[in-house]
């Protein structure tokens, strides 16, 4: 019942559907991308993997680019174009960190 010291709220609207995809597509791909973004940072930013203090600058980048991940994954116009979206996203920066390492042993 509304009164004057509670005026009745409108009806919320639902969570749609396709959101729930989008979550997991950003939580999940949102951190393996993160996670070879940070990679690549390490062997294509200066002096390779083995400059002073690398270490720590690759273990807190995961998480700004994650979370920059996980916020802008809602822009899709539906679930399967974030999962597709991403999933590319993951297989060019996972190749590219590959390339970036060079040749593999034989």
């Amino acid at each position: 019942m509304a009164d004057a010291r509670h005026p009745a709220r409108p009806p919320q609207p639902p969570i749609r559907r396709d959101w729930w995809s989008k979550s997991f597509a950003g939580v999940l791909l949102g951190f393996t991308l993160a996670i070879a973004l940070s990679g690549l940072v390490t062997w294509v930013g200066p002096g390779g993997p083995l400059a002073m203090n690398k270490f720590q600058f690759t273990m807190w980048i995961v998480a700004p680019v994650w979370l920059g991940v996980v916020s802008f994954c809602f822009l899709f116009r539906s679930g399967l174009r974030a999962w597709l979206w991403l999933g590319g996203a993951n297989l060019l920066a996972y190749a590219a960190l590959l390339a970036s390492r060079g040749p593999l042993p034989h």
